[in-house]
């Protein structure tokens, strides 16, 4: 029998649309089994989407879960070659509490993951892979886009208090410069970065919009390295016939424990939530015993059941 694409429903030819991109980019189709050891969630709970954890113990005692995520898996079950780019797609299910209905759900996702020797251009490429995904997903889309080095940074100077140091995490992920404001002024902090991460949280627009204030920050915290870092991957997707769609917002602060440099998540017209995630993991892989840098990003296919594919 011949496949006839036009049989497929829109979530299926999404799927196939996203597999075509990915393997036209050069990456590599990865499978992976439904099942993994439930340890490998315990140790890294923070890092999913839902604690919540479908279960069962296997017939040598081992508990064993249903896949709730595939980065960690990825990660776990290759091999830690950090002198080499490992580039991998993904089309797989994943089995968690769904944001639509509140049950456990079988969830498609499609994805890539670059795993090894990630340099500017590597990271370019994704955010760029990113971009053409929304694009395929629908007509008005941006891709909000933040890098952790000059947020983390300046809040660690902020002080060395833990607890005040996820306070401002919290109030910078709300845009809220109020509590912030009032924070700072009822502790003994360094005033200097609590007006930069103050600065830093109103800033919101495309590269050519926010880059010249963004380097007046940088210049005046100290932050001319991580400044240049930004720069440099952006000045790669100048050109770009979607990078009007890309927009700088430093309240991007997810799992700020486990990323580090650029995060990013991707928003499609008329649909309420975000439609895609990623960004980069390298403190996820020390986590995991890994040499390796990591970034990728995932595709919420669930997100996206009513959009229309052509």
């Amino acid at each position: 029998m011949l496949f006839d694409y036009n049989m497929l429903d829109d979530s299926e030819k999404l799927i196939y649309a996203l597999r075509a991109l990915y393997r036209q980019a050069g990456y590599t189709q990865y499978h992976m089994s439904k099942f993994e050891e439930y340890d490998l969630y315990v140790r890294n709970k923070d890092f999913l989407v839902s604690e919540n954890i479908i279960t069962f113990t296997d017939t040598n005692g081992k508990l064993i879960a249903l896949k709730p995520d595939v980065t960690l898996s990825i990660i776990k079950n290759n091999i830690d070659e950090p002198d080499r780019l490992k580039k991998l797609c993904y089309n797989e299910n994943v089995y968690r509490v769904s944001s639509g209905s509140g049950c456990f759900s079988e969830i498609p996702q499609s994805g890539v993951e670059c795993i090894g020797c990630v340099d500017d251009q590597c990271i370019a490429d994704v955010i760029s892979l990113a971009l053409s995904s929304l694009a395929l997903a629908g007509q008005n889309f941006v891709l909000e886009l933040s890098f952790l080095d000059i947020l983390a940074k300046s809040i660690d100077r902020m002080s060395d208090d833990k607890t005040i140091r996820k306070q401002v995490v919290g109030y910078v992920s709300e845009k809220n410069t109020h509590d912030l404001e009032k924070l700072c002024g009822n502790n003994p902090l360094n005033d200097k970065y609590c007006k930069l991460v103050e600065k830093l949280t109103d800033i919101y627009g495309t590269p050519r919009e926010v880059m010249p204030a963004l380097k007046e920050i940088c210049d005046e915290g100290g932050l001319n390295k991580e400044y240049q870092k930004l720069e440099s991957v952006l000045s790669l997707l100048r050109g770009n016939k979607y990078e009007d769609a890309i927009r700088i917002d430093f309240s991007l602060t997810d799992n700020i424990n486990y990323y580090n440099g650029f995060i990013f998540k991707g928003f499609v017209e008329g649909v309420p939530d975000h439609v895609l995630s990623g960004g980069q993991y390298d403190s996820l892989m020390r986590r995991m015993n890994k040499d390796s840098s990591g970034i990728g990003f995932a595709v919420y296919i669930e997100n996206l059941e009513d959009i229309t594919i052509e």
